[in-house]
């Protein structure tokens, strides 16, 4: 199995007219590492959330990158 984010604007759309990281993660815990290690230069290139994903299945999704 496969891990990987997908990343989202503020209404929850896919992010996918900019280039942003396509990496993908042999384990939840290695995609979550990687998620925050990197959120803030995702947050620069427009990405608001992200939801996580095993191969096409959504374990979660609207993970805020913005601290509130």
């Amino acid at each position: 199995m496969t891990w990987r984010w997908r990343y989202e604007n503020a209404n929850g759309g896919e992010v996918t007219d900019r280039p942003l990281p396509r990496e993908v993660f042999p384990s939840q815990a290695d995609a979550e590492s990687w998620l925050g290690e990197n959120w803030r230069d995702l947050l620069e290139s427009g990405v608001e959330q992200v939801a996580l994903l095993e191969e096409d299945r959504v374990e979660y999704t609207g993970l805020s990158l913005r601290q509130e």
